[in-house]
């Protein structure tokens, strides 16, 4: 007892002294952050959501191939503007222009089947390398002003170049008023190395038409990166758009040139006013699932006397040299041979069949998803070479002669990036200012670790593996239906939890929209019509009936099949009605977390 009252008494001399107290910062200086600190915002990480949702690799290879570069890209641009006084003006505005852009071209390159011309099981082998170039050529575009714009100086008086690697002082930075504009576009190629990595490199340097693409995008040559360069500057003018306050949508779908535009209005117009598609013999035209096809001769011809009858000056006398302007203006798709001209075999559903030269557009210039004309009914093969042919209408095998097994075209129609569907994806991440992140969006519950990329270069078997697994192998059914959505799913062909999904997760199990994604269904199986027509049903009703005799979705308590949600965003509100799943598991591997703007009403 004694020893307890002669220990030794603490006094203020003898106690430890307590931890220093951090100067406070000088007026001016901001402290640099950590990319998951910068990364934690509500907002941001819905953005990661939406770029995860359109890549085809899973969770980890997400995080390597996707999130470590934009996590390295965070810590090099910290809370610098992505301008002086025009978009993106205001601390951290360089970090969200990358996110929404890269957001913004993943969602427009789903319209694209690239290499453009190539065969389809290339296409399909090079998918996601193409997804993630075209991530990549986003995110760097404007990396390079952060070198050649502006000014950064440390807590200590020293300046602070990007290639030094992320700060880790406190800073301060103002614009350099001698800044030679544009610079930066050229500046990029001195840091892509900060945030892409040798195994990236070493990846993407396997496909020479993708690689070249590519450089010529970090080099600030978008003009000479095909329909990459073009991605990336249709994304661009979106993410801009949108925070000016303007219209991102019509901005996307914006020419970079007036010759352009003009090429595209006469286009429309002939189609609309002159030009015959999918006549059951001699036509001036075709349009299938993924592209539009015209006569080339009868298209020029017609085109040149349109733009010169409204004072157009300055059109080709020549049709080769008219298929070369309408090629370098992103119009006509090059063929396999790097041409504007593509050769192919056009049969109807009659048996009539003959051979074209054609020109080959993408739908998504001339029409709205919903002005779209019917799909041709035959089938359009296109010589690849002398001793074989492509299918480039799959659709239609059932009522007319297939191309050879090994070559034959089976990818389902790509995901509409209409204007009306890039909007919906704009308003559901349009700028907000929550006062608190919830616990959810923290990247630790969203993403699981990093996989080691040393050894060998990344791998997209995966991906592969989901885009090339045809479920048309099997007769529409609601058990087909459902193996169907589960591989659009896995694949991000079906998107979820966008403002136009046609699947959502609510009630931490997945919610159909309906009739929207029957309708989808039935859309990519045209003999299901000739299945319902039996039934004096809609071909989508077949389907839907057909889901419905499985049992696996739940009822209301007054026996009711479908259930109403309520879908907010920062612009809209409304309204959608569907089937909600009993268990998530019988269409997703990994259930998604719950689309917060989605509420399930009683």
């Amino acid at each position: 007892m004694l020893s307890l009252f002669q220990r030794k008494r603490v006094t203020p001399e003898t106690a430890a002294p307590p931890p220093p107290t951090p100067a406070p910062l000088a007026k001016g200086l901001i402290l640099p952050e950590s990319a998951n600190a910068l990364l934690a915002t509500p907002r941001r990480q819905k953005l990661l959501e939406h770029i995860w949702q359109r890549t085809s690799v899973s969770r980890s290879q997400f995080a390597s191939l996707y999130l470590a570069p934009l996590e390295r890209y965070a810590e090099l641009v910290q809370q610098f503007p992505a301008s002086e006084s025009h978009h993106h003006a205001y601390p951290g505005g360089m970090l969200d222009h990358g996110l929404e852009i890269v957001a913004y071209a993943l969602k427009l390159r789903q319209s694209h089947l690239l290499p453009a011309g190539a065969p389809p099981e290339s296409q399909a082998a090079q998918a996601e390398a193409w997804t993630a170039s075209i991530a990549y050529a986003a995110l760097l575009h404007d990396l390079g002003k952060i070198a050649v714009d502006l000014r950064v100086e440390q807590a200590d008086g020293t300046t602070w170049h990007p290639w030094h690697g992320p700060l880790r002082q406190p800073y301060r930075f103002r614009y350099r008023k001698d800044r030679e504009y544009r610079l930066h576009a050229a500046a990029t190629g001195l840091l892509y190395t900060r945030v892409l990595d040798r195994a990236i490199f070493d990846w993407l340097s396997g496909y020479p038409e993708l690689w070249a693409a590519l450089i010529y995008v970090l080099a600030g040559k978008y003009e000479h990166a095909g329909t990459l360069g073009e991605l990336v500057v249709q994304a661009d003018q979106a993410s801009v758009a949108q925070e000016l306050g303007g219209d991102p949508a019509r901005a996307a779908a914006a020419p970079k040139q007036a010759l352009q535009r003009k090429l595209l209005d006469g286009l429309r117009y002939l189609l609309k006013e002159e030009l015959k598609l999918n006549q059951p013999e001699a036509s001036d035209g075709w349009l299938t699932q993924d592209a539009l096809w015209l006569v080339s001769k009868t298209v020029s011809d017609k085109l040149r006397a349109h733009l010169l009858s409204h004072g157009i000056e300055g059109i080709p006398t020549s049709n080769t040299a008219v298929f070369d302007v309408l090629q370098d203006n992103g119009i006509a798709l090059p063929s396999p041979a790097g041409k504007a001209i593509w050769r192919a075999t056009v049969t109807s559903a009659t048996g009539w069949s003959h051979s074209f030269t054609l020109l080959r557009i993408s739908p998504a210039l001339i029409w709205e998803t919903h002005e779209r004309p019917e799909a041709f009914a035959g089938n359009i093969h296109v010589d690849v070479d002398e001793t074989s042919t492509v299918d480039l209408n799959p659709t239609s095998k059932a009522s007319a002669p297939t191309a050879t097994p090994t070559t034959a075209a089976t990818s389902t129609p790509p995901v509409s990036t209409d204007a009306s569907a890039l909007a919906g994806l704009l308003d559901l991440i349009a700028p907000e200012h929550p006062t608190e992140a919830p616990a959810s969006l923290v990247r630790a519950p969203l993403f699981e670790p990093a996989m080691a990329t040393s050894g060998s270069p990344p791998t997209t078997t995966d991906a592969s593996a989901t885009t090339t697994s045809d479920p048309g192998s099997n007769l529409p059914s609601g058990e087909h239906f459902v193996t169907w959505l589960r591989q659009g799913v896995a694949s991000h062909k079906i998107i979820i939890n966008d403002a136009k999904a046609l699947v959502h997760t609510v009630s931490d199990t997945a919610y159909l929209v309906s009739p929207g994604v029957f309708q989808r269904y039935a859309q990519e199986y045209p003999q299901i019509a000739r299945l319902a027509k039996d039934s004096q049903l809609d071909g989508w009703q077949w389907v839907q009936k057909r889901f419905e005799q499985l049992h696996l979705h739940r009822k209301q308590g007054n026996g009711l099949n479908i259930w109403t949600c309520e879908i907010t965003g920062p612009r809209k509100t409304r309204r959608v009605h569907g089937y909600l799943l009993n268990a998530p598991a019988a269409l997703f591997t990994e259930t998604p977390a719950n689309n917060p703007y989605l509420k399930l009403l009683d």
